[in-house]
């Protein structure tokens, strides 16, 4: 650790995001002069489509407008709707719960894992009723759900298992990629994500029927090579465009370098991390052979810090020039929409007597738990060299010397 100053310990950036090169100018510029800005079939949406099944390993990938159209589209696919039931987890961006919602389905929250914030999967079977039709594991920051039991609890329950790989690009769960485990992927290439092209995502699958039929979900009801103006299901334009996908190409050829550092520094840090009372790193399964880490989280905890808030630590190491953030600052459940259900009650079936949707009841102490406790740095810190992540380390044992 460097000695104890009073300036800050760092004061040159971290690497910024996103991050692009001539490559990505190049290939919009072919876009411009190609006169084909967007097209289902258009040839930078085909061939970004078959880069990125070839990189999640899925035998099919279809590109559409963002993340959760990407989950929509995966519960609409599988015939869940109106009377049903998903099971997500309450730690996660709202996207989830509510792609559930515009199906006129219900989300049923249940814990996640106390060590890596995950669906808990003994919380997913206690969950589990006549009317469950899904499962929506969150790979949260990176880290895999525990695809293991998960796959064995939807497979025993007759369930459909979709994964939001919103956050897990490039993520491998025992020597196979995420996304293409369960019986749909979801993804997201939203402006802060690992694998960006501003906004835009995409559903992966293995099942032939299935990709077919988010093809024509995603393309107003068309189906592939059939005429312009048959529509032969109920769907709208959810389609990614070559300007798009032309900047994904180019993103995705450059990410394994950046996932590899994302990972190495990872474990460095959650090796450095460790040795300093009142910090504690999440869980890193030994099953997760790659950890993509669209977040680095920890837990915080006052008694290590003098009495410290969490609010006060966040505070002082952004002073030091670190940028750590409080994370998910409640859980889905104690959102306005849920706890006033602002949805179509009518249209989901919602019924007031019913324990697992009385939302401003619920209690679910693993998340209430990482609401208070956690803290988030973002994967572009971890863009940075080792010698960077050390200074994350000095940064926190003065702000800890300080606080005692």
């Amino acid at each position: 650790m460097a000695a104890i100053t009073s300036a800050p310990v760092r004061t040159t950036p971290f690497p910024v995001w996103p991050q692009f090169g001539p490559e990505e100018l190049e290939g919009l510029s072919q876009v411009l002069e190609s006169g084909i800005w967007s097209d289902a079939y258009g040839p930078a949406v085909e061939a970004v489509q078959t880069a990125y099944a070839d990189f999640t390993g899925a035998a099919h990938a279809i590109g559409v407008t963002n993340g959760t159209v990407a989950i929509v589209l995966a519960l609409r696919a599988l015939g869940i709707g109106a009377g049903d039931e998903v099971i997500v987890p309450p730690y996660t961006f709202l996207a989830t719960a509510t792609a559930v919602l515009e199906v006129n389905a219900l989300p049923i929250f249940a814990d996640i894992d106390a060590g890596t914030w995950c669906l808990d999967p003994d919380a997913v079977e206690a969950a589990i009723t006549p009317r469950t039709r899904a499962i929506i594991p969150v790979h949260l920051a990176g880290h895999p759900a525990d695809l293991d039991r998960l796959q064995a609890i939807a497979t025993r329950h007759g369930l459909a298992l979709i994964e939001d790989c919103a956050h897990a690009h490039g993520s491998v769960w025992k020597d196979k990629p995420v996304g293409a485990i369960g019986d749909i992927g979801t993804w997201s290439f939203q402006a802060s994500k690992n694998l960006t092209a501003g906004e835009g995502g995409m559903v992966t699958t293995n099942s032939a029927e299935l990709a077919e039929t988010l093809g024509s979900l995603r393309n107003c009801g068309r189906r592939k090579g059939g005429p312009w103006y048959a529509h032969h299901i109920m769907s709208g334009n959810f389609r990614l465009t070559e300007w798009q996908s032309t900047i994904l190409l180019h993103q995705l050829r450059r990410y394994p370098d950046q996932l590899a550092r994302r990972d190495a520094n990872g474990r460095y840090l959650n090796a450095q991390l460790a040795n300093i009372e009142g910090i504690t790193p999440l869980t890193r399964d030994p099953r997760t052979t790659m950890h993509a880490y669209h977040l680095y989280q920890f837990r915080y905890s006052p008694e290590g810090f003098g009495g410290m808030s969490k609010a006060g630590f966040v505070s002082r190491m952004q002073a030091e020039g670190i940028p750590v953030s409080a994370g998910y600052p409640h859980p889905l459940y104690r959102q306005p929409l849920f706890t006033d259900l602002a949805f179509d009650t009518k249209a989901t079936g919602y019924d007031p007597d019913y324990a697992p949707t009385r939302f401003a009841d619920l209690h679910l102490p693993n998340c209430e738990s990482a609401c208070i406790d956690g803290v988030w740095i973002q994967q572009n810190v971890l863009l940075a060299d080792q010698a960077d992540m050390e200074d994350i380390v000095t940064a926190m044992h003065k702000v800890q010397a300080s606080a005692r």
